[in-house]
């Protein structure tokens, strides 16, 4: 495993639109293993593939005590909802309020390319939703939350 470079939010990159993953091999088991260890070593609770410069769509979340690994992931439903500060890895020294579902259920693939489906709710949800947002070139501050 090895620690990757974190792409910051001044880097057009991470505003692209993220293509499938359709390789299920070893490159990508050790780019998965690599992005939980980057997110460890900075501290997250999620990290995104464009976020260590591939735009590709995948993403690891690790909250509440689920640690998820997250390909080609889309939402099969949403309900109610949360609002909740929130700060990335990739954008230093700020953070804001951000509308959420608060109970999401979500299809995606393991690193097997396995279908998988999972509901989750509360932190890891937001989480999930913040990362699966990465994927498609979205930061958690386009999404700002300002009570009217």
């Amino acid at each position: 495993m090895a620690l990757r470079d974190i792409v910051m939010d001044t880097n057009p990159q991470l505003r692209k639109v993220s293509r499938p993953v359709t390789a299920f091999d070893a490159k990508l088991a050790k780019l998965l293993d690599d992005m939980r260890q980057t997110m460890h070593a900075a501290d997250g609770c999620g990290l995104a593939a464009p976020q260590v410069g591939i735009l590709r769509r995948l993403a690891v979340v690790e909250a509440d005590d689920v640690y998820l690994e997250l390909i080609n992931p889309t939402f099969v439903e949403t309900s109610g909802e949360q609002i909740g500060p929130e700060a990335c890895l990739s954008v230093k020294d700020r953070s804001c309020d951000v509308k959420r579902p608060y109970r999401i259920t979500i299809a995606y693939q393991n690193r097997d390319g396995k279908p998988m489906r999972k509901t989750l709710e509360g932190f890891v949800a937001r989480a999930c939703c913040h990362e699966m947002d990465h994927l498609d070139g979205v930061l958690f501050y386009d999404k700002e939350y300002r009570q009217r």
